[in-house]
């Protein structure tokens, strides 16, 4: 008998239709797997017979062919156990063929037959939708995810057994819904950490909401213990909370990743990634054998934190560069590519030399004006360029901690974000793929960043001063027009360039000389 039953692949960030055709045959015996599986699809025999056996299921002696369609696409990972378990049982006439229609399957077998959980469920449940499906069969443990896809009944198993009985008829499963404790705009952008628990460095705040404001990256320079992590933690509680299409974008990367740690469907805040400088390039960037996104793409629509950024390899560092500019990142192999998406904002810090206490205001420094001109060359030029504010974070004094004045909470310099974002909504409502300041191209530079004559001469002042590339030329404009932006207004002023170009710490000649 032939049976066919709707299956999903995950291709970057979205999935792609399989088709599991099954057909047994008196000739032969056997169960052949066809359409360029990958050894965990091909080792899924051994685990279907196992689950039968101690499901209570007789696997068939007969010749069992396994077409996993379009045999051009890759199939990779456990997750076509349960339709290619559910097709042999339709060909084996355990199930009838009627109760498998319309719908599309997903899992992975345990021995004992229990179905366990897998990745990338959420795009494949998106792909259901798209597909008119009326329903989508998977392990319990995905029900968070997948239900947030309006349009498709999502019925959760936890055994073959259980999946048996319900397309059988003789036992009812509920399909699953999301009930949230509290509508998705009310607990969107909710942080545990807050602005206000930073005590002092004002500048560094400044810095840090502009950046948020543009949706610039930001290099912190500082001694140990100065603040820049607990800066760096709480930038996420400033950016404008997450709208619905962004927080379905951010949880299909994590889903198709497995990394989604979370109860209850879409994620809520924005993403904050902090790998340790020893991660790996593939880490990184994505990648693998098994395609998987990086922390560039895991960090989509949220912060890459980079700590201790000189000790981070030299390679893993120069890979930022593309997806710094492009949003996005290919990884290209032999075998395969794919495009994840890697629009982030980059928050590096590091201490200004070996010991710290460069530039200290209490502290002396311990190394040698070579030694620490080496230790900021570890990061390349082109890599500096890229990040369009340079802040120096000084220590905060024991008096200044121990005082009980009140800082500015993180919902006031949010409203100001959004403020200043909406003004950049509107001035690239007509540009596509430009959100923010940060992103705009050289066309845009020229409409939206022009100088007076007295600001121009200032800026070349300054190029010609520090000896900053073209690309720092437009860094600074951009921060520019954050800056105008979080004041209301619409022509950039001297004050506001002037205050762009403090923010080209690194770029001063003498640092580390």
């Amino acid at each position: 008998m032939f049976v066919k039953i709707h299956a999903g692949a995950i291709v970057g960030i979205d999935a792609a239709s399989v088709v599991v055709e099954v057909n047994i045959t008196g000739g032969g015996l056997g169960m052949y797997l066809v359409g360029l599986p990958d050894s965990a699809v091909k080792e899924s025999e051994q685990r279907i017979r196992a689950a039968f056996e101690n499901s209570g299921v007789r696997m068939t002696g007969r010749k069992v062919v396994v077409n996993l369609a379009p045999a051009d696409l890759r199939k990779e990972g456990a997750s076509f156990d349960l339709p290619i378990a559910v097709g042999i049982l339709a060909a084996m006439e355990r199930i009838p063929v009627e109760a498998v229609e319309g719908t599309l399957f997903v899992g992975e077998l345990s021995l004992d037959g229990s179905v366990r959980p897998v990745r990338g469920v959420l795009p494949i449940a998106i792909r259901a939708r798209e597909l008119g499906l009326r329903r989508i069969v998977l392990p319990q443990e995905n029900v968070s995810e997948a239900a947030v896809v309006e349009g498709v009944e999502v019925i959760p198993v936890d055994s073959l057994k259980m999946l048996i009985g319900w397309l059988m008829g003789e036992m009812e499963i509920a399909p699953a819904q999301v009930v949230a404790e509290e509508p998705f705009e009310t607990i969107v952008g909710r942080y545990d950490e807050d602005f206000a628990d930073v005590k002092g460095q004002q500048q560094a705040k400044r810095a840090m909401e502009i950046a948020a404001a543009g949706g610039h990256n930001v290099l912190l320079v500082g001694a140990p213990g100065s603040g820049k992590t607990m800066l760096a933690r709480r930038l996420p509680t400033i950016l404008p909370p997450l709208t619905q299409d962004e927080a379905l974008e951010t949880t299909k990367i994590h889903s198709v990743a497995g990394k989604t740690g979370f109860a209850g469907g879409l994620m809520t805040r924005r993403p904050f990634r902090a790998p340790h400088h020893l991660t790996s390039q593939v880490a990184v960037v994505g990648g693998g054998q098994s395609p998987a996104p990086g922390e560039v793409s895991l960090a989509h629509n949220g912060v890459l934190f980079l700590d201790e950024l000189p000790e981070f390899g030299r390679s893993v560092l120069e890979v930022l560069r593309q997806p710094l500019e492009d949003k996005q990142i290919t990884v290209s192999r032999a075998k395969y590519s794919v495009i994840y998406p890697a629009n982030f904002m980059l928050v590096a810090a590091m201490n200004p030399c070996p010991c710290g206490y460069y530039n200290h205001p209490t502290k002396e420094c311990t190394c040698s004006s070579g030694s620490v001109h080496r230790y900021m060359s570890r990061i390349s030029g082109p890599l500096m360029d890229r990040i369009d504010l340079h802040v120096e974070v000084t220590p905060v004094s024991p008096s200044a901690l121990s005082t009980a004045t009140s800082e500015e909470r993180s919902a006031v310099v949010r409203e100001r974000v959004i403020r200043a974002r909406e003004i950049q909504s509107r001035r690239f409502a007509a540009v596509p793929n430009v959100h923010t300041n940060a992103m705009m191209n050289s066309a845009l530079l020229r409409e939206y960043c022009q100088l007076d004559a007295a600001t121009a001469a200032l800026l070349e002042r300054a190029m010609d001063r520090l000896s900053l590339s073209a690309r720092a030329y437009d860094r600074i404009l951009k921060v520019a027009r954050t800056i105008a932006d979080l004041a209301g207004r619409e022509q950039i002023e001297t004050s506001d360039v002037a205050e762009a170009i403090g923010y080209r710490s690194l770029d001063r000649e003498g640092w580390g000389r």
